[in-house]
């Protein structure tokens, strides 16, 4: 049976964790080590750790925010944010990434995803994809932290993304991050009919309900950020929440 992960995600900027709104007006959350140990020590499934500012002047704190945190935590850490060669992608997993998640220059350049699916594996790649609604209704594929459109159909880049060797999609709806209104759960189950690989829901979560939501609309991980960051609720009581609700989740250390 398909269990739900449960998955805090830390977004780094100069070596600290911050949050904003539709990808603006960040704030101070905490040190991203000390974060990290909270949620392994909660019972969380997996960390997604994502550099938002990405320039190669934060590149070493970020790898060496890695490697402190791999040295505290024994669950999953997902890296992302400046991966632009196979030799990034290496760098972090030898810090101590287990998967690295590659989203603009994944981009500009697909290759990137199927040679790093050749060299580490599928399970080591995930495809992290920032999207908004069109007025249409269908979504729209945007890179650089949510700053550049591309013209892109996200339903058909998460096609591509799949057949390259991506492992993982990571989806975040650019209209929901940071506002708690709920997951787009429109748009997982349009990449969730579209592809086989598992699918991480992300951007909007207000309450526990909304993560009950997102695994009844297809996400095989529900990621979460402020709800953990400022004490609303802990990893355990979202998955004792989850579990009442007839989600099956993974138990502790599993």
């Amino acid at each position: 049976m398909r269990s739900v992960r449960v998955v805090p995600c830390l977004d780094v900027d100069a070596g600290r964790v911050v949050k904003g709104v539709n990808f603006v007006g960040l704030r101070d959350a905490g040190d991203p080590v000390e974060l990290a140990a909270r949620y392994d020590a909660e019972g969380a499934d997996e960390l997604v750790l994502l550099d938002i500012t990405a320039s190669s002047d934060d590149r070493e704190t970020m790898v060496e925010v890695v490697r402190r945190a791999a040295e505290e935590v024994f669950i999953p850490l997902t890296v992302g944010g400046g991966i632009r060669s196979l030799d990034d992608a290496r760098t972090l997993l030898r810090a101590g990434a287990d998967k690295v998640a590659v989203n603009s220059a994944a981009l500009a350049r697909p290759s990137l995803v199927s040679d790093i699916a050749e060299t580490f594996g599928s399970q080591c790649v995930v495809v992290a994809m920032d999207v908004r609604r069109r007025p249409g209704g269908s979504y729209e594929v945007f890179s650089h932290g949510g700053r550049r459109p591309t013209g892109l159909d996200a339903r058909t880049w998460a096609v591509v993304a799949e057949r390259l060797g991506a492992g993982e999609l990571l989806a975040t709806s650019m209209d929901r991050d940071g506002t708690e209104q709920g997951y787009d759960l429109e748009l997982y189950a349009l990449l969730g009919a579209a592809t086989s690989v598992p699918l991480v829901a992300s951007g909007g979560v207000g309450d526990l309900g909304d993560l009950v939501a997102g695994a009844a609309a297809g996400a095989d991980a529900v990621l979460a950020a402020s709800i953990f960051h400022y004490g609303r609720h802990t990893v355990g009581e979202a998955k004792e929440y989850l579990e009442a609700h007839g989600v099956v989740v993974r138990p502790r250390g599993a």
